[in-house]
C-alpha cells in the first residue's frame, strides 16, 4: 500500500473515532457520518485503483 493510501486509510479511521466520539459526547450528527461515508467511498476508489 502506497504512502498516500496509507495516509488516507489512516485518516478514515481516525475519523470513524472522532465521528463516534462526538456522537457519544453530543448526540448523533447526520452530516458528520454523511461526510464520514464519503471519506469510505474515497479511500475505496484509492485503494480499487491502486491494486488494479
Amino acid at each position: 500500500m502506497p504512502g498516500s493510501t496509507k495516509t488516507m486509510a489512516a485518516c478514515t479511521v481516525g475519523g470513524l473515532v472522532v465521528v463516534t466520539a462526538y456522537t457519544v459526547a453530543l448526540g448523533s450528527s447526520g452530516w458528520l457520518w454523511f461526510t464520514w461515508v464519503i471519506l469510505v467511498l474515497v479511500t475505496a476508489a484509492m485503494l480499487a485503483t491502486r491494486g488494479a
